[in-house]
């Protein structure tokens, strides 16, 4: 899942991360290199159709991005084997220009390419398309039912024989292989036929995310991937469940729905290693400290300070602890007090940073208002502890594979499939083949709106 400023908000900076849009041609390359030579499936792009100062503290990823359509068909000419995936948005996308899009794809990557359909989340993009409000969500995923048809209509526009190129006859098309999508919606109308040749997959990979039931119903019935966001293997595993039951009730091999869910390892050489990177990203997020002019910026997170932390804790105002200063450690006695959300953060930074309370290595109220503000899914850990991690989820039927995210580039990324890879894939948890992208996630032939019609006699 690639973010090229970083998945961890204050990862820009780290030492030596990445940290200008300008220069992402070159970082996308590199990632693009590190994730086909260590045998990844897919290269996932995302997308955010608007921007903003608050992003700058809650999302800096999304500041300044490149078009995801874009970012793949650029890296389709610098790499050969790993599949590509593009977000379009069906709310705002037209659904020719998107299979005219994505089936050039495929055929400029030789069948590597994967669609990702959402239907935002960012009221602001309604006023950048034109349009007064954001749709609701019923109103959103009528729309996106019907893009979904006319997407694959256009893409079986041209039958797999239509494309005759008969030299010595004259005859380069067999018209009767050429067919109109004749979509008639109430939101989505497409004629058709697509202007671009048969994709070589036919139907590209489509991906959908989501937690309201029409979500979960398009994933089941329409995705080829459906990527869950779930901190607990067995959470995970009984949304997996739903949803193959979901599609084995719309008519499909559940075994064709690959249930993917996003993960961030951080990864050193060692668990202690892995553990200080945490520990500085922890500190490198902007917080309300008294000090530094971030609180007073229009957009700063509410929940940034100490005070805002206390309130979680329990902790009553008159009580002396407010005064104390962010970077004070946290005496065990303050500790005892905190009510059950606080004293999970302190629980989860011990774990993940090597820290305490008391000792030379203390926990201080920055460590615990960042986590709390900023909550990350870290694994954290060396490679056998990010293995054990994949391994155990795998087991526990909570997932068919993971969309890796990194805390910042491309130190991270490297850290990833120069450490973790190799155990990965010793484990047998990695290194699929495939010529196609669909062949490399194991998925069958796609099923086809429009039933191939017998070749006649002659042809």
């Amino acid at each position: 899942m690639v973010r090229t400023l970083g998945a961890y908000p204050s990862g820009w900076r780290h030492p030596g991360a990445h940290k200008d849009p300008q220069t992402d041609a070159a970082i996308l390359r590199e990632v693009a290199r590190l994730a086909e030579d260590a045998e990844l499936d897919y290269l996932f792009f995302g997308d955010w159709l608007a921007t903003g100062p608050d992003l700058e503290f809650r999302d800096p990823y999304l500041l300044a991005r490149i078009d995801p359509v874009s970012a793949v068909l650029s890296l389709a000419a610098v790499t050969e084997r790993i599949g590509l995936i593009a977000t379009v948005n069906s709310t705002y996308a037209d659904p020719y220009a998107t299979a005219r899009a994505t089936a050039s794809l495929d055929l400029l990557s030789g069948g590597r390419a994967g669609v990702n359909l959402v239907t935002g989340a960012e009221p602001r993009a309604a006023a950048n398309h034109g349009r007064d409000a954001h749709a609701d969500n019923e109103t959103r995923y009528d729309r996106a039912e019907e893009f979904v048809r006319a997407l694959r209509l256009l893409w079986e526009s041209w039958d797999a024989d239509a494309w005759v190129a008969d030299s010595a006859s004259g005859e380069l098309i067999d018209a009767r292989g050429l067919h109109p999508a004749s979509f008639a919606g109430t939101q989505v109308r497409v004629e058709g036929p697509l202007n671009v040749a048969r994709p070589p997959q036919s139907h590209p990979p489509i991906v959908h995310a989501g937690t309201s039931p029409r979500s979960r119903a398009l994933a089941a019935t329409e995705a080829d991937l459906a990527l869950i966001a779930a901190g607990d293997p067995a959470v995970a595993a009984a949304t997996r469940a739903e949803l193959r039951a979901l599609a084995a009730a719309a008519g499909r091999d559940p075994d064709d729905l690959k249930v993917i869910v996003p993960v961030l390892p951080v990864v050193a050489e060692t668990d202690a290693a892995a553990r200080a990177i945490v520990d500085r990203l922890l500190l490198l997020v902007p917080i309300d400290d008294g000090v530094s002019s971030h609180a007073r910026r229009a957009g700063f997170p509410a929940n940034r300070s100490l005070a805002s932390f206390l309130d979680v804790a329990g902790i009553e105002p008159g009580d002396g602890v407010r005064a104390a200063s962010v970077d004070d450690a946290v005496s065990p006695s303050t500790a005892a007090r905190f009510a059950e959300p606080a004293a999970r953060t302190l629980e989860t930074v011990r774990a993940r940073t090597g820290r305490d309370l008391g000792g030379a290595h203390p926990v201080t109220w920055r460590h615990l208002i960042a986590a709390h503000a900023v909550p990350a899914n870290f694994v954290v850990g060396g490679p056998a502890t990010v293995a054990d991690h994949f391994e155990l989820w795998r087991d526990a039927g909570a997932a068919d594979g993971f969309n890796v995210l990194s805390a910042f580039q491309p130190a991270q990324f490297e850290a990833f499939t120069g450490l973790a890879v190799p155990e990965l894939r010793r484990r047998g948890l990695i290194g699929r083949t495939g010529a196609t992208l669909r062949e490399r996630l194991g998925l069958a032939a796609p099923r086809l709106l429009r039933a191939p019609e017998p070749v006649a006699s002659g042809r």
